[in-house]
């Protein structure tokens, strides 16, 4: 933002000393410049193209012709002045609801949007596509992003429907066109009053569409008078109050368009001789000011939105003071030449005005390293908060990767506002401190954890704040701000994790999934006992479902490996200890081999190293099955024989039998062994198993 020269008195004397008078005819520079208009308030990004009349028409936000790219994709360029901004309070800091609105707009429509913030705080919106995608993002950019009004016209009732048009083409074109939405009467409603809703541009835009289609349909007379741009202000009058004066006095409706429209035609209807009347007045006002003085002085360009004032409010202000019309240069000239037409003895104070409001505002500056831009602003603003609600008027930018603020606002309350700023950036400069630190980017992610959780905790626990690059920037740097020993211990244990990361290792374990359920043990005893003696190691058992004998271990080199050889212990382990034997006992003498309380079994297996399981009480089966080392397994099969031998009178023979007849003897399922077993009341073991 260009700082404000301030006009000296000795500059403003000598402009006035030097007043010429010149005849509209006979300047160049007069008769070419445009009156001030509405759109000149916040300068858009133009685009110019020329008007179906033929005419240069000055580019403004929502007229802007469409300058193709390609075959099918054409961009349009608005412009949404700060007064008319829905948020105000967006800065680059924080994503905000605006760029929020343009996501949810680029989806609906189809349209590209791309937003930056004009010098003058003004929202300019680019936007690319095919035409009806722009037509529609631009129907939505207005009535989301800019404060709407509402206005009325009247024109007959049996005009409506061809603002409405053959299925309601002409009402949607015209909607698109302006940027507003306009709502006609039903026909069995007798209102005339057609209302439009939208911003102030578009308002003046359609109702000067719709009386313009009323006027073609009108029985009465019709009367079109050309008259240059310039002279319009003078046959409105300030505030349109002019004009206003002559209808009512009339009777014809005058329609003279509005600033943003680039016609110099003025169309007038009513009975013959309203409408005569009308023009003689019309032309009476034109002969009266066609010959009138003017003069040019230069104002600094970034002076010219002060002169405009809000929605132009300012140029109304002087014209109906002093009965001069001060013109300004479009936005997207370079010209600072301001022209003053009007009667000589008037200039003079026409000129005193426009220099005082063109020094009524300043633009400064205050030094402020970047990186404490956000610690100015304080948590929702509310640093800042303290000085706007003292001083309303003053606005202050912070523009990303500038070691500066900028301050604008009435020349009054500058001096409080920048020895207040200076204040807080002193104060943050003595006490704020940052640091960049360089991770590699994989491990970003990590830092961030997940929902955010790890880096949050840092911040909190150091009162630091952390910004780290997004993936698409690819940058190692991390940046740290806030207290020095803030900064200092969440830097530390940031570089720790980040290498801790760095050290970190993922093996696969192929273990058979058979041996998972054992691994983790009844509720996970087992694997916690693991984690407990590895914490740092994360342990990824694959779902059962997927039938994979891939353990996944992910941790720091040198714990991984130290866990990966335990596993592997432990599964050969269970692989020593799978060998299992079955020893057939009388269901009876069960209770003693069990002992009382367990004592017998469970002595046993401790001495034995083995799992013992006995049938259920209520089950048929005589099989107790052992399961351990080999040899351990014999021992526990001897003992519990032994138990059976001493309650009973048993003798134990072995017979060879050839291998080749062990089927034949067993039988289908053990059906021939069985029934020998039953018809004898013996025992026959008939095979050790192991897997």
């Amino acid at each position: 933002m260009s700082s404000v020269a301030v006009l000296t008195q000795e500059s403003f004397n000598e402009h006035r000393s030097g007043l010429v008078a010149e005849q509209a005819g006979g300047s160049s520079s007069a008769g070419d410049e445009e009156a001030p208009a509405y759109k000149d308030a916040f300068p858009p990004l133009p685009e110019k193209a020329a008007s179906p009349e033929g005419t240069q028409e000055p580019v403004n936000a929502w007229t802007s012709k469409i300058r193709p790219l390609k075959s099918s994709v054409i961009t349009q360029v608005f412009h949404v002045p700060l007064e008319e901004r829905k948020y105000k309070d967006i800065n680059q800091f924080g994503e905000g609801d605006q760029a929020k609105v343009c996501v949810d707009i680029m989806h609906k429509t189809g349209a590209h949007l791309e937003l930056s913030m004009a010098k003058d705080q003004g929202l300019s919106i680019m936007v690319s596509g095919k035409l009806d995608a722009v037509m529609k993002a631009r129907k939505e950019i207005v009535s989301r992003l800019q404060t709407q009004a509402s206005a009325t016209v009247a024109i007959p009732k049996e005009h409506h429907r061809f603002v409405i048009g053959k299925n309601g083409e002409k009402l949607q074109e015209l909607e698109l066109k302006t940027a507003t939405k306009i709502q006609i009467p039903r026909p069995d409603d007798p209102s005339n009053h057609i209302k439009i809703s939208g911003t102030k541009e578009g308002l003046e835009k359609a109702k000067h569409e719709i009386l313009l289609i009323s006027a073609e349909q009108d029985k009465r007379a019709v009367e079109r008078v050309n008259i240059d741009k310039v002279f319009h202000p003078f046959i409105t009058g300030a505030y349109n109050k002019l004009v206003a004066d002559m209808m009512q006095e009339t009777g014809a409706r005058i329609n003279v368009p509005p600033p943003s429209v680039n016609k110099t035609e003025i169309v007038i209807t009513g009975e013959k001789e309203q409408v005569a009347l009308a023009v003689a007045m019309i032309k009476k006002i034109y002969e009266g000011k066609k010959n009138a003085t003017t003069i040019a002085v230069e104002v600094k360009k970034s002076q010219h939105k002060y002169v405009i004032g809000p929605k132009g409010n300012t140029l109304q202000e002087i014209l109906e003071k002093t009965g001069v019309s001060v013109e300004i240069p479009p936005p997207d000239s370079n010209s600072e030449t301001v022209i003053l037409r009007g009667e000589p003895d008037r200039l003079g104070q026409a000129l005193t005005e426009v220099y005082a409001k063109a020094n009524s505002y300043t633009v400064s500056s205050v030094v402020a390293p970047s990186w404490l831009h956000r610690f100015i602003i304080g948590k929702k603003g509310q640093n800042l908060a303290k000085i706007t609600q003292q001083m309303p008027k003053v606005h202050i930018e912070f523009t990303e990767g500038e070691d500066k603020i900028t301050l604008e606002g009435p020349t009054k309350d500058m001096q409080m506002v920048q020895s207040q700023m200076e204040a807080i950036v002193t104060d943050l400069v003595s006490r704020m401190d940052y640091m960049e630190i360089s991770v590699d980017p994989r491990f970003h992610r990590h830092l961030i954890g997940k929902g955010g959780a790890n880096i949050n905790r840092i911040k909190d626990l150091h009162k630091v704040s952390v910004r780290i690059p997004p993936d698409n920037e690819k940058s190692h740097l991390i940046r740290i701000e806030g207290d020095p020993q803030g900064v200092q211990e969440a830097s530390k244990e940031l570089l720790e994790l980040a290498s801790r990361m760095e050290n970190e290792r993922t093996k696969d374990l192929i273990i058979e999934q058979r041996f998972h359920r054992a691994i983790i043990g009844q509720k996970g005893e087992k694997i916690k006992d693991v984690r407990d003696k590895f914490p740092e190691v994360i342990i990824n058992f694959p779902d059962p479902a997927a039938k994979s004998d891939i353990v996944q271990l992910r941790g720091p080199r040198n714990e991984v490996e130290k866990c990966s050889k335990f596993m592997a212990k432990m599964v050969a382990d269970m692989v020593e200890n799978g060998f299992f034997l079955s020893v057939p006992i009388f269901k009876q003498f069960h209770k003693n081999i069990i002992g009382k309380g367990g004592a017998n079994i469970k002595k046993i297996r401790e001495e034995t190293n083995t799992r013992i399981d006995l049938p259920a009480e209520n089950s048929n089966s005589e099989m107790i099955v052992i399961t351990g080392k080999k040899e351990n397994c014999e021992a526990a099969r001897i003992r519990i024989l032994s138990i059976q031998k001493e309650l009973a009178n048993i003798t134990e023979m072995e017979v060879s039998i050839p291998s080749k007849l062990h089927n034949s003897l067993i039988g289908s399922k053990g059906r021939f062994v069985r029934s020998i077993m039953e018809e004898c009341g013996e025992f026959i073991p008939t095979r050790v198993t192991t897997f």
